[in-house]
């Protein structure tokens, strides 16, 4: 049977990423990401195929803070959980005098006392405050009733998700990809077999993946007819053959010659279909 990937390439789910640039949101976040003293040496410099590139001041630089690659990139998830980022690269460059956001009036003693600190004297130094930061800030958050999610322990607002942003994020994209999979082979089932084998899938994403397949499908046969020819594997017959059954929403064994004709066209049926 023809791959789901090729079938549906340009479908994609649903996304919950804001509406600003998600590298503009991480240089706005990136000392909480990083800490103070690491985010004045280093900056999120590009985002593309799942990677963050972080220039650097220098090499010891890149080596340390790929120590931190699993918190950075847990962090980078839940804050940009659309962009798809799994990896970091580190490039050395330049760095330029950064702005930062304005302090508070009136911040937490403990945010005080960290900047009265004064700089790190080496990357170590600046890892070491760090990860002493993050543990400081763990345990407040957790006295204050914070909750870790389950899949990957990272820690949730009392009032929030069970799930943290990233791991939410995930399994809705898991689940948008099972579903659209039972679309193209299985779409006789109809909601209600779907959601029988995809945990968690409501009516409303069922309709939303339904009609973005759709939509996407009937692009595709349209190209073909434009074309007046069909792709050399006939992957347009196994396209149609879903879309017309999840277009008219009927069984199979339902499913008559003039039911195909009049949902797809005659130029279209005979393209696909005739001698």
């Amino acid at each position: 049977m023809l791959k789901l990937s090729e079938a549906v390439a340009a479908w994609k789910p649903a996304s919950d990423v804001p509406a600003q640039e998600p590298l503009a949101l991480l240089e706005a976040g990136w000392e909480e990401i990083v800490g103070k003293d690491v985010a004045q040496h280093s900056f999120p410099a590009r985002i593309g195929a799942g990677t963050l590139t972080i220039v650097t001041r220098s090499s010891a630089w890149s080596h340390q803070l790929s120590f931190l690659g699993e918190h950075v990139v847990r962090a980078v998830s839940a804050r940009v959980p659309g962009a798809g980022i799994e990896r970091l690269r580190f490039r050395v460059g330049k760095i330029a005098a950064r702005r930062m956001p304005v302090a508070a009036t009136r911040r937490p003693r403990a945010t005080q006392a960290r900047d009265e600190r004064g700089a790190a004297e080496s990357p170590g130094q600046a890892l070491a405050r760090f990860r002493q930061d993050v543990e400081e800030r763990r345990r407040s958050r957790s006295a204050r009733g914070w909750k870790e999610c389950p899949f990957c322990g990272a820690l949730v607002a009392p009032a929030a998700a069970e799930l943290c942003p990233a791991c939410a994020a995930a399994n809705v994209q898991a689940r948008a990809a099972a579903t659209a999979r039972l679309l193209f082979e299985a779409p006789w089932l109809g909601y209600a077999g779907t959601a029988g084998l995809v945990e968690g899938l409501c009516r409303e994403e069922y309709e939303r993946i339904r009609t973005a397949l759709l939509a996407h499908w009937w692009e595709l046969l349209h190209r073909a007819r434009a074309a007046k020819r069909l792709s050399r594997d006939g992957r347009e017959r196994l396209v149609a053959s879903s879309y017309v059954l999840l277009r008219s929403k009927l069984p199979p064994e339902e499913i008559m010659p003039a039911t195909v004709r009049s949902i797809l066209g005659d130029e279209l049926h005979e393209l696909l279909y005739g001698e």
